[in-house]
């Protein structure tokens, strides 16, 4: 029966190796926080050659009546929208996880379900893309994502090198509140967070759903999907989750994991935390490969599971409201575990190297070089990773430590009313972060090579 998982008895199902599937998000809201911030995070996992740059869009007008392509589909577009920062893999147009101007975080991920789909559609990516231009809340973002799946739906691919369209949820928070979005094609559940959450490759909502697309439970029902009667309430994820062709085994442990992490410190989690909790693999933030295709050890948070996912691009944020504090994008190109993350400004202008790199690897590419220095910690992870996770987290706290000032004084200014001097302190900071960040990265290049 398809969608049936494997019993008690049987060995459990191993992964199709056509199969590429990951990602994980991680929210907490200002109940469960340090300083009361709301903190979202991000691992986007993709192939591992799949170079994602970070993508500045700036706040536009658009005409009145006018249409906007994105991946596969063209749609009409709005008159305004919103200036962000994004994770774009390469050849999409829309994002893997990103932060508007307004405070709005929005990440995807891939889920299984019974529905198919077709060529042509909208992609997870252009829908993360299309929540934050047009969204200045986490309700309307995941009214706008919502919107346009019953419309549109989706569909075409999601990867370069091969034809495979899947189904999407997406975590999405603001300054005040985060939900949960799972969908199925033009079908969704919505859950509020009253707290912490959690999103992976599988759908999590059941009957505690907030809301609920209007044709979902009948055509449950319909498809034989569910025993429930007209008048009940339907389980969503009993409903609709498939596992055939994505076990459990794939995204059951980092679910588990990622929700033991926030419930560790529930209350009292920082950025720093969310960092860890992406850099995690079971057992810390050094990777010890090892574990087969049937231990769910294989497929941890920061991932190393090619070609079924690998960790290429992750994000933290803290969300404020009001000119008396700063949007923070933590962003780290490539895997987390060998990599650093910086901070980036929404309110000043991205380091034109951050948004290099393309289909082939290249020397003036920081997401190529982060990529170099994994295949050469890969050589040697036990001694090598422990060397190069050492060296960047001294480089990450002096990085930390030294934005503080300037972030104060940045925030002065924009209480002052001036936000261009604002900007200014920004975009120079940003610039000096990411010239120590490659100078830095070249010498454990060559320390490694």
């Amino acid at each position: 029966m398809r969608g049936s998982s494997a019993t008690a008895t049987a060995s459990p199902p191993r992964p199709s190796r056509g199969v590429r599937v990951a990602c994980d998000s991680l929210v907490a809201l200002g109940n469960s926080t340090a300083d009361g911030a709301v903190l979202f995070a991000k691992n986007s996992d993709r192939p591992a050659d799949e170079c994602q740059p970070l993508v500045l869009l700036p706040r536009s007008r658009h005409a009145p009546g006018s249409a906007l392509r994105c991946q596969y589909l063209e749609i009409p577009q709005v008159e305004e929208t919103a200036r962000l920062i994004g994770s774009r893999p390469f050849w999409l147009w829309g994002f893997e996880h990103g932060l508007n101007e307004h405070g709005v975080a929005i990440g995807n991920h891939t889920v299984f379900t019974r529905d198919p789909l077709g060529s042509s559609g909208l992609t997870g990516m252009d829908l993360v893309r299309l929540g934050l231009e047009r969204a200045a809340t986490a309700r309307r973002a995941a009214e706008v994502i919502r919107e346009l799946v019953e419309e549109h739906g989706q569909g075409g691919s999601g990867y370069f090198d091969k034809d495979w369209p899947y189904h999407n949820s997406f975590l999405i928070a603001d300054p005040r509140e985060a939900y949960l979005l799972e969908t199925s094609d033009r079908h969704w559940a919505l859950r509020r967070v009253t707290d912490v959450a959690s999103a992976t490759n599988h759908l999590t909502i059941g009957r505690d759903w907030t809301e609920l697309s209007a044709g979902a439970a009948a055509h449950a029902r319909a498809g034989g999907w569910s025993n429930g009667g007209a008048g009940e309430r339907l389980d969503f994820a009993a409903a609709f989750r498939d596992t055939s062709l994505a076990p459990p085994i794939i995204s059951s442990g980092r679910h588990r994991r990622t929700c033991e992490i926030l419930a560790a410190t529930r209350g009292r989690i920082t950025a720093g935390d969310l960092r860890g909790a992406l850099r995690d693999h079971y057992d810390g933030p050094v990777h010890h490969p090892g574990h087969g295709l049937d231990d769910e050890r294989y497929f941890s948070v920061c991932m190393h599971a090619d070609p079924v996912g690998t960790t290429t691009a992750s994000m933290v944020v803290r969300l404020t409201a009001g000119d008396d504090d700063l949007l923070r994008y933590w962003g780290s190109l490539g895997s987390p575990c060998t990599g650093v993350f910086l901070p980036y400004y929404i309110d000043g202008e991205l380091p034109a190297a951050v948004g290099r790199g393309g289909e082939l690897a290249s020397a003036d590419s920081p997401w190529w070089r982060f990529k170099e220095l994994s295949t050469l910690v890969a050589r040697d992870p036990e001694r090598r990773g422990e060397l190069v996770r050492a060296s960047w987290d001294d480089f990450e706290r002096s990085i930390l430590a030294a934005a503080e000032p300037v972030e104060d004084e940045a925030r002065r200014r924009r209480s002052a009313g001036d936000h261009r001097a604002a900007a200014e302190l920004l975009t120079q900071l940003m610039a000096d972060n990411v010239a120590a960040m490659l100078d830095h990265l070249e010498g454990l290049i060559t320390r490694l090579g």
